[in-house]
């Protein structure tokens, strides 16, 4: 994950966590101004009740027509005692007879007035009722919300990235370091291996030199780990068409010598004629991790199994030990985790092996008993599987 992922990633967490705490004063807020929103308009039909009451005061009983006042918005009309119609221009269920002002379910707002005795044409009661609409409110919580979410968001971009800036410069250190040591190693290394090899070609072999090759071997594959690891974010892997049969017969041959410090024994059962269009640094990162902690986790005198074969149409690459077995098969493929810490590695070889297969929708299935072995199973999908 680099830092600007990182730091989006952990800023988005926290402005979840920042408006979660605050989505409760912004509900109190919203109650609030809803009841002040809800003042205003039992104001407002106040204000028409008024006019209403004016109009009909300024009506000259000798005429013969009253023209009742109306409003674009608000209705109104006029009861008896009884709260029956006299007259009416309100078109809904009056819920609430009652003096005062009332706000029911559907947000309908009643203001009923109590008028003087046989003044306004018998009527005794002035109802005034329009419906009452918070979005204005509701609009502005949410320009609120978003406000506050967008203002955190960038502030805590900002810090994540100021409080990380000394990190970034330790880590690029530390990189740089890790760079020059892995090139440093890899010159000596490969002295060692072929002065190794120069030596049993003039000499006979002997157990000294078996075991000293074999040690050089297990570091060639740590060295491999953490190279992959540093160079696979800036590479592109170029693939290639890979015959199977040979590749697997030399990185089982390349193990042999490994292997036999602790008398255990490769067989390898390989369909032939099977090839695999991937990059071959991939390939050999999923072979060699899988071999090697095979070796490792294996008990001595004891064999591994290495099959490649095909089955229902699809190709299945499998690794199958008699040894230690595994505890929990969920978290073998986190970064450093090692179940077994007396076994030695860093803990990357299975992680390095899951970002590879994921990346290319390669299928894994682990199965395992402790104290019994494990076996783990690749299915490959059709397009990297090339049958001759």
């Amino acid at each position: 994950m680099n830092d600007n992922t990182y730091a989006g990633k952990y800023a988005l967490i926290y402005t979840t966590l920042i408006t979660l705490i605050l989505l409760a004063p912004l509900f109190f807020y919203l109650i609030y101004m809803k009841n002040i929103h809800s003042i205003q308009n039992e104001l407002l039909l106040k204000e028409k009740s008024l006019l209403i009451v004016k109009s009909m005061e300024e009506f000259n009983q000798n005429e013969t027509h009253y023209e009742y006042p109306r409003f674009k918005t608000f209705e109104s009309g006029l009861y008896d005692l009884r709260f029956q119609a006299i007259f009416s221009l309100i078109s809904s269920n009056i819920e609430h007879f009652k003096e005062g002002y009332h706000l029911d379910d559907a947000n309908n707002a009643y203001l009923i007035v109590k008028l003087p005795k046989n003044r306004y044409f018998g009527a005794e009661y002035l109802i005034v009722k329009n419906t009452l609409s918070f979005a204005v409110v509701y609009e502005k919580v949410m320009l609120i919300l978003f406000s506050i979410v967008v203002l955190v968001f960038i502030l805590s971009i900002f810090f994540l990235n100021s409080f990380a800036t000394p990190f970034k410069k330790m880590n690029e250190t530390l990189d740089n370091f890790i760079k020059d040591s892995m090139h440093e190693i890899n010159t000596p290394l490969s002295i060692i291996n072929v002065n190794i090899d120069l030596y049993n070609r003039k000499n006979e072999s002997n157990k000294y030199m078996q075991r000293m090759k074999a040690a050089a071997k297990v570091l060639s594959n740590i060295y491999n780990d953490m190279d992959y690891l540093i160079k696979h974010d800036r590479l592109h892997f170029e693939q290639e068409s890979i015959d199977m049969t040979l590749f697997l017969n030399e990185r089982v041959e390349y193990f042999s010598e490994v292997a036999l410090m602790k008398n255990i024994t490769l067989k390898s059962n390989i369909t032939k004629g099977i090839y695999f269009i991937m990059n071959t640094k991939q390939l050999q990162r999923i072979i060699d991790n899988n071999i090697s902690n095979a070796i490792k986790y294996s008990y001595e005198e004891s064999c591994i199994e290495i099959d490649l074969y095909i089955k229902d149409k699809s190709c299945y690459l499998s690794f199958k030990d008699y040894g230690v077995g595994i505890e929990d098969t969920n978290k073998i493929f986190s970064r450093y985790y090692r179940e077994d810490v007396s076994k030695g590695g860093f803990g990357i070889g299975l992680n390095i092996v899951k970002s590879i297969i994921d990346t290319l929708d390669i299928e894994l299935s682990v199965r395992s008993k402790p104290k019994q072995g494990s076996t783990f199973i690749y299915k490959f999908p059709a397009d990297i599987v090339d049958i001759n």
